[in-house]
């Protein structure tokens, strides 16, 4: 037990976890993925009106080893799939996943072949953000959430996640990628 009363004023004592948790929530960098209506609406989030820097996330990031957090806004399709994952796949840890507007997180009203129907069968998502397309102010309200997972989350041990206490985990197996045959006869090749 330390003494604070011998202790001077410039001294501040808490522990690293905090500290560490601190810095990574203040300071989240967002890889956007915006494939539609969505995506305008991500922009405005960064915008004076709505102003993501207050949660410290105003540095988007377009390269996905320099960012943590991904945002995916809009439908995703069967030939952009692969590409997503690996972005993710080449993001830092700790790294987290919003999955914004109906499209994103159940194909929304694009109920077709070629337009995947919930990112989440492919990648682990922590919060969903749900909307055709959502407001700026529930993006915010998702940044927070991810946040408060942040806070909570603590030191992960070297390569392994833990369980998140907020998010959605998906309770099935990730289907392989649909794969259409190509045939050579008949349309003139």
């Amino acid at each position: 037990m330390i003494d604070t009363q011998q202790l001077p004023d410039n001294v501040l004592t808490t522990q690293l976890k905090k500290v560490v948790n601190w810095a990574r929530r203040s300071s989240l960098w967002p890889m956007p993925f915006a494939t539609a209506c969505c995506g305008i609406e991500l922009m405005a989030t960064g915008a004076s009106r709505y102003d993501i820097a207050r949660f410290g996330a105003e540095a988007m990031r377009f390269s996905p080893r320099q960012a943590d957090l991904m945002i995916v806004a809009g439908r995703v399709t069967i030939k952009m799939m692969p590409v997503l994952q690996h972005i993710y796949q080449q993001m830092t840890e700790p790294k987290w996943v919003i999955s914004m507007g109906a499209c994103a997180s159940t194909g929304g009203v694009f109920d077709a072949y070629a337009t995947i129907q919930g990112i989440d069968q492919f990648m682990p998502v922590d919060v969903y953000i749900p909307g055709c397309p959502p407001r700026p102010e529930t993006l915010l309200e998702g940044v927070m959430a991810i946040q408060k997972i942040v806070d909570e989350d603590g030191l992960p041990p070297a390569g392994k996640r833990r369980p998140l206490q907020i998010a959605i985990e998906p309770s099935y197996v990730p289907s392989p990628q649909p794969v259409v045959p190509i045939t050579l006869g008949g349309r003139g090749m």
